[in-house]
């Protein structure tokens, strides 16, 4: 890395709650930063993959308004946040007294800004930037938020989530409509009207739902 991560994201954000879910507070890029307007070229330059940990996505919104309304989804169980961003759906889950939580994002600098984020809602939650897709889980319960984006990404998610169903874990995932959506293999729980940034999505609210997986 060409520059200390931890510094970055304190210097490229500021602290705030999503508009969903504000019992969290999150370092969280916006339009004053300008880390909002580097390009890609710029990103590359000092060595940063996309900072999708700066923003919290709708997905990743509906499905943590969803475990601080029902704690008993994770309650004393735990927990795996897989491509876990900013650590917003991992520290839902710690706060609604899951036993355990592991934030997985292969991203290195998501544990940066995962670890901060942990220390301003005052709970403490593992990390890992190991590659999780089609590995065992330890975990009782699996969150993804958002996740569904990418159609390769996808095709490899939906077995590996179908499987880890089968095994009898609860796999839950937050959902505004993507394009690589399985929804016929999921069951419906939740829908919220969440409020995002239009300049990352294509309107100022999306209809986002939580699903679980079949088995």
């Amino acid at each position: 890395m060409k520059t200390d991560p931890r510094s970055f994201v304190l210097d490229n954000t500021d602290l705030v709650s999503p508009p969903h879910v504000p019992e969290i507070r999150l370092h969280l890029a916006s339009e004053a930063h300008d880390l909002w307007l580097k390009t890609e070229e710029d990103l590359q330059e000092i060595g940063l993959p996309p900072p999708y940990w700066a923003f919290a996505w709708a997905g990743g919104q509906g499905l943590a308004r969803y475990v601080l309304d029902h704690p008993q989804t994770v309650a004393g169980r735990r927990v795996m946040d897989f491509a876990s961003g900013s650590g917003l759906v991992a520290i839902a889950a710690k706060l609604a007294g899951a036993a355990d939580v592991l934030a997985a994002d292969i991203d290195p600098w998501a544990a940066s800004a995962i670890g901060l984020n942990a220390v301003a809602n005052g709970v403490v939650i593992r990390s890992t930037a190991e590659d999780q897709i089609g590995r065992a889980a330890e975990a009782d319960v699996i969150l993804a938020g958002d996740v569904f984006y990418d159609r390769e990404f996808a095709a490899a998610l939906i077995p590996w989530f179908a499987r880890l169903a089968g095994e009898g874990k609860l796999v839950l995932v937050g959902d505004p409509g993507r394009s690589y959506f399985p929804k016929d293999r999921l069951e419906q729980l939740a829908v919220y009207q969440v409020s995002v940034t239009r300049a990352l999505e294509d309107s100022e609210v999306k209809k986002t739902t939580v699903w679980r997986f079949a088995r």
